[in-house]
């Protein structure tokens, strides 16, 4: 069953003389809540708790004496909520109430931290990378507006920044910022010194060649590094073939270099429009678990998926259980459609949304991410197992995951360290 992030499941009315009622209505759990005065066309006071009958008691619970706590209950006259089952659902559902309750002030409440990307710069006719945290512009039907590649999201500006420069320095592609105006006379600079750089600026190498180098970084970028990983390992094996150690030798070298900078990425780090999977949370209902679908990067809206056994959970884990787990898990979100943004800085901040869930050291849930657009659906179903159970993850959480780089290192045909 789906449900609609936007809309409070449960709304009372509160009475000062009966409240009571409203205090024993209220659930002891997680929730995101709204308070409305008289005027329902004022502000709300909307927040997001951990138990929501002790919250709600000390809001609007009787003041004995002086305080300086807040109270709102003369103020208060309708008490909206929905129940939730994960903080990482709370924090989905709190943006999307405030996005709707205010629509001009939601993002200095919620002061959310944008991604870092990498962004390789395709509409120049000089190509380059960068590290933003803004997306230039979105299509009405999702997908990057304009001839850009953005990949991520990374944890920090920093970690963006290093794989970058890590992953240039195994290219010759520009890093200067300028319009280039190719001109014979113009000296270059320290990069081309170093051979380091093709050198479009002073006509140093064709334009056929400076785009068949972008299309190596563009291959570097999207294989997590595997496309180099796999060029270099055949240069090795035909130098070793050759009798040429010495040049076996270097490449090794440099073979190594390519696998460090390509360990920095996390499996989360792909291709914006490739950023695929679903989300295993835990539910408000014990008897389920909550999937979030991840469709190019954008948060879809939850769908509670029915997993409680009368007679236990342990027939969850049997074969003829996971395949037919499999099958509701697969209908489950295929019935979900990938949220239509208003643009890109809503985009962004989905992002935001799933980085910071991410790369917290302890979380709850778990992330299943698509290989080629299929999903590990066995791990799938034994992730919905675990979380419903209440289990800690099996492993890191590149496993759990779906470990992306390896599967694309071996459809490569690599060898595998």
């Amino acid at each position: 069953m789906q449900y609609n992030s936007f809309v409070p499941t449960q709304r009372i009315e509160f009475v000062p003389d009966h409240d009571a009622e409203l205090f024993a209505a209220a659930p002891a759990s997680a929730a995101v809540f709204l308070l409305r005065g008289e005027d329902e066309a004022g502000e709300p006071y909307v927040s997001k708790t951990s138990n929501l009958r002790r919250r709600l008691q000390r809001l609007l619970g009787p003041v004995d004496g002086q305080t300086r706590k807040l109270n709102l209950r003369e103020r208060v006259r309708w008490v909206e909520w929905t129940a939730t089952g994960s903080d990482f659902e709370a924090s989905f559902l709190l943006y999307q109430t405030l996005r709707r309750e205010f629509p001009k002030a939601y993002d200095r409440r919620l002061r959310l931290r944008f991604a870092p990307l990498v962004k390789l710069i395709l509409d120049n006719p000089y190509p380059r990378a960068t590290v933003t945290t803004r997306i230039s512009g979105m299509k009405s039907g999702g997908g990057v507006k304009g001839n850009a590649q953005y990949f991520g999201p990374f944890a920090t500006r920093v970690a963006a920044e290093k794989f970058a420069n890590d992953a240039l320095d195994l290219f010759k592609m520009r890093r200067c910022v300028d319009d280039l105006h190719p001109d014979p006379q113009f000296p270059g600079c320290i990069y081309s010194e170093m051979k380091m750089c093709l050198a479009p600026c002073f006509k140093g190498c064709t334009d056929e060649e400076y785009a068949v180098e972008v299309g190596r970084v563009q291959q570097f970028f999207e294989s997590g590094g595997h496309s180099l990983v796999r060029e270099i390992e055949r240069q090795r094996d035909d130098a070793s073939t050759n009798l040429d150690f010495e040049a076996a030798a270097a490449l090794h070298t440099r073979l190594e270099k390519v696998k460090a900078a390509a360990a920095q990425l996390p499996d989360i780090v792909r291709r914006l429009d490739e950023l695929n999977g679903v989300m295993v949370q835990p539910s408000a209902d014990r008897e389920s678990v909550a999937l979030f679908k991840i469709a190019g990067g954008r948060i879809c809206a939850p769908v509670a998926l029915n997993v409680g056994q009368p007679t236990g959970t342990a027939q969850l884990v049997s074969k003829p259980q996971s395949q037919s787990m499999e099958s509701r898990i697969t209908e489950a979100l295929a019935e979900v459609e990938a949220p239509k943004l208003r643009g890109a800085l809503e985009w962004m901040e989905h992002l935001a949304l799933l980085k910071r869930w991410y790369y917290r050291t302890i979380k709850a849930g778990e992330l299943f991410l698509a290989d080629d657009g299929e999903l590990p659906m066995r791990r799938v179903v034994r992730g919905v197992s675990r979380v419903f159970r209440g289990e800690k993850p099996a492993g890191d959480l590149s496993e759990t995951a779906g470990d992306y780089w390896k599967f694309r290192a071996r459809e490569a045909g690599l060898r595998e360290s």
